[in-house]
Formats: structure tokens, sequence, C-alpha cells
């Protein structure tokens, strides 16, 4: 096959591409930086040609001209697997709908269950080999170009290009349509404020770190901060095995700590999903040899993570009841973010030799009425639940971190009212003891 020829039979504009969809189809536009630019805006002028079209994304950061140009949403009807602050606004008004999902599984679901009709990403230029890499889509993009009737790529000359296991490439051969075109360059993420809550948060973990442990840290404040101190710590040789990658590694890799040295797989070796953050941080991975991307089944993989020695996974969440369970998505019935990855690396570094899962939060916030609120409460009711009960492991707040691991309702009532805000700490005592989880012997 002359590759180049290839290419140039299946190139289109974005206008001409979209033509092959018709109402009642389900698109894909894979996650993040992979978001279609061009194909989404062509699509979005059919919009009165077309009605009942189905899009999925994720962690999408905008805008989609799809959702904006129909708020009836007689024609196009977006969903997120993973809501971005721009998907929860569009959940606000209405205009998109969160997929409850487990990250892990992600490529199962396509695999077995859901029609793909058409699948529109950005990539790479092609290389002389014919490939285009699908750079920071590469953890949820293979199975849903494989699962696709008609796949559509759209090149952006921006994107990174990373190494990887498997699936981060895609070839000529196996594509329908290429579209060209201007994109400017990625915006900066927003750098998340740290606070002083923040930094405690940190300070309490790091006696729980030790030196040759891989770390998956999630998205917010709190991995900067931890990335800060971690980088001005005598910790050394950390790993890395996440999900997202973010500012934060590339704070440990600046501070030379981040050598993948001791991993007991992919030794050498930086892995990650998916990847947000700064120019700087795209620069970093870009043809980097030391850093490498896989589809997030390989990734998120509990039973992968599990074969990684002190493995220490740290995410956030919103509240916590009195049982242990965690809401870390929903606040009532508003959707935040996602499940995402968070119980795939509870599971996955609960049986890391060595291991341990955190899940964080500050333990109060202020509501809209600049009223304080516990972020510790006595039980669930119409919040979601993202990690449940049997599964939590370490909980921590800026007052200090409690294992739950083996504790009756009782211990861990005790022990996760050690974490609230003192000024909540005597109405949780007494809303344990209306729910019978509460020892007269205990604490106080």
């Amino acid at each position: 096959m002359n590759v180049l020829e290839e290419y140039k039979r299946k190139l289109r504009t974005p206008e001409q591409a979209v033509q092959v969809i018709k109402s009642g189809d389900w698109i894909d536009y894979t996650t993040s930086l992979g978001q279609p630019i061009l194909l989404d805006r062509a699509l979005a002028a059919r919009r009165d040609e077309l009605t009942d079209v189905k899009i999925r994304g994720n962690l999408v950061f905008g805008p989609l001209e799809v959702a904006e140009c129909d708020p009836s949403q007689e024609h196009f009807i977006y969903h997120s697997w993973h809501c971005s602050s721009y998907e929860r606004s569009l959940c606000d008004r209405g205009l998109c709908y969160y997929i409850p999902m487990v990250f892990h599984l992600n490529s199962d679901y396509y695999k077995h269950f859901l029609t793909v009709n058409v699948a529109m990403a950005c990539v790479t230029p092609m290389d002389r080999h014919g490939y285009f890499n699908l750079s920071t889509s590469t953890g949820v993009s293979g199975q849903i170009l494989r699962k696709a009737d008609i796949v559509i790529l759209e090149v952006n000359e921006n994107l990174p290009k990373l190494y990887g296991g498997y699936d981060e490439c895609i070839h000529i051969s196996d594509v329908d349509y290429v579209v060209e075109g201007h994109h400017d360059p990625f915006p900066d993420a927003p750098v998340p404020k740290i606070t002083d809550v923040d930094r405690k948060i940190a300070e309490n973990l790091l006696p729980y770190l030790v030196d040759g442990m891989t770390l998956q840290l999630g998205i917010g404040s709190l991995p900067h901060a931890l990335g800060n101190l971690i980088a001005e710590s005598d910790l050394k040789d950390l790993g890395m095995h996440t999900e997202l990658c973010s500012d934060a590694y590339l704070q440990l890799h600046k501070a030379g700590k981040l050598t993948n040295r001791y991993k007991t797989i992919n030794r050498g070796k930086s892995v990650l999903g998916v990847a947000v953050g700064s120019n700087e941080l795209y620069d970093w991975i870009d043809e980097n040899p030391s850093v490498a991307v896989y589809p997030l089944s390989y990734v998120n993989n509990p039973e992968v993570i599990g074969r990684i020695d002190n493995m220490v996974s740290i995410n956030s969440c919103l509240e916590v009841d009195l049982y242990g369970q965690v809401s870390s998505e929903s606040a009532g019935t508003r959707q935040i973010s996602g499940t995402g990855g968070q119980l795939d690396f509870l599971t996955g570094a609960s049986t890391s030799r060595g291991g341990k899962a955190f899940i964080c939060m500050s333990s109060t916030f202020t509501d809209r009425n600049n009223m304080q609120q516990s972020r510790i409460v006595p039980r669930f009711g119409g919040d979601i639940i993202t990690s449940p009960r049997s599964q939590v492991y370490y909980l921590a707040t800026e007052y200090g971190v409690v294992n739950l691991i083996g504790k009756s309702t009782w211990e861990r009532a005790e022990a996760i009212i050690s974490l609230a805000h003192p000024m909540f700490r005597d109405q949780l005592v007494r809303a344990a003891q209306a729910q019978h989880i509460w020892r007269r012997s205990n604490k106080r």
C-alpha cells in the first residue's frame, strides 16, 4: 500500500465527511484533547437536516457546537462518561446526560453492548508508515474506533505524540475519512488554587508515603499540593501509574523524583491513559521514551494495579457518611464529575503488596448561602454513592487520616467523626447514637 496515496484518497473537508451521519445515529467524540473541533462544527451546521443524533464524549472542555446549537435537543443529544467543568455546566442546563460506569470496563461496554455508527477523533499527523497517534486520548479511543461502522479522523497538528504499550495508533487502512484544518494551540488547563487545607491534608499523607512507591493521583488542587510537597521532600525513586496525568507529575519529574526505577511492572516507564494540563506537560510527554500510554482497560485494571508493589492511590471526594460510604461525583442529584477510576484504584491498590488507597476531602465547604457545612454527614439521602463502604480504605481530611479496613460500624463512626471539623462533631455523635452505631464507651 502507498500510504500517501491512500491518505489523499480518503481526504475530505469536514463538511464532506459529516455527510455520512444520518438521523438516529450514535456518534463518539472520544475524550479531552481528542474532541474533533472541526467535525463538531460541521455537524452542528447540519442541525436542521438531522434528528435524534446521539453523541458520546467525556472530559471535553468545550465548547460543543452540537450541544450549544440545539437547546431543544430535537437534533442532537450529548452524553458524557465523565464530566469536565464545561460538561457539568451543560448538565446544569439540561444539555448533557451522564453515563454511569467504571473506567476499566469502558472498552468492554463498547465491545459487547454499544453501537457506534460514526467515531470522530483528533489525532496527530500521519507518519511515514501510515499511522496516526491517538495521543492523550489513547486511554479510551482504541475500542471505540474498532467498534465504529465509520471512522473519521481529524488531524490536529498541536497534539503530542505518545509512545504506548498498545492501541496508541490507528493505521490509514482502518480509517474511512481524514480531515485537515487549522487548530489553535491548546490553552493551558486552569491551575487549581491550592488552599491551606490542601497543604495540611498533603502533610497528613506524607508519613504514609515511601521511597520507591508508585503514585496514582486524581485531578484538582490536592494532587498539586501533594506534588509540591513531595518535590520538596526527601522521597525518591517514585513511579507513575495513573488514569489521568496532570501537572502534578510534571512537578515530580522536574524535581528528579520520578524515576520508575522500582516498579514491578513497566519498570522505567511513567504509565498513563489520558493527559490534561499545561502545554509544558504536553511537551514533556511528547515523544518521551520514559512515558507509556495504554488503554484504561489496562491502566485501570485492578489486577494490573495490584501487581505493582507499593501502589499508592490518592483521590478526592465530595462527602462521606458515618458508614464510610463515599460520594465523589454528585451534589445531591447534580452531576459534578463521574465515577471514573476511583473504584478501580481503590480495589487495585488495596491488593498491592505495600499498597494504600486514600480518599481525601476538606472537612467543610461553604454553600451558596455562605454557610459552612460538613462534608461528613450522618447518612446519605439523595447523593449518588461512588465508592461503597466495603471498599473504602484510608480517609483523610485536614484533621488526620484513618484506616477503615476491618472496622465495625461503631469503630467507623468514631474514626470518621475524628476527621470532622470540631464544630460538627457533637451533632455527628448524636446522629451516630440515633443510628445505633455509637458505643457509650466511645471517645467524645
